[in-house]
């Protein structure tokens, strides 16, 4: 590997498949040239990079952000539920979270 390039990886994952591509690039490359150059893209084309929120090591990003030595880019999927709502719904139903899930006990 010589200074003009790094290395970096790009991830994307489904609940039953995940996929983490490592590869060469230029330095200098952004996130959404590595997603392109990766080939991320044609296995999962439901990926749409209008849509879908990407980030480096779980950090928020954009597509313009140049990437370093070693980042990992992850392309990450809508939420199926919003997590205020599931709470909100949790404490109209009277259910009460706790260390191991489940429901509270009934009270006397």
């Amino acid at each position: 590997m010589n200074r003009s390039e790094i290395i970096v990886e790009v991830a994307y994952a489904e609940p039953k498949e995940q996929l983490i591509v490592p590869f060469k690039a230029k330095d200098g490359i952004t996130a959404e040239q590595a997603i392109k150059s990766s080939g991320i893209l044609e296995k999962f084309p439901e990926i749409d990079l209008a849509v879908n929120k990407i980030g480096i090591f779980g950090k928020l990003a954009k597509l313009d952000t140049p990437l370093r030595h070693l980042d990992r880019v992850e392309i990450y999927r809508p939420l199926i539920a919003d997590p205020k709502e599931v709470r909100k719904q949790r404490a109209a139903d009277g259910k009460v979270m706790k260390k191991g899930g489940g429901d509270a006990p009934p009270e006397a």
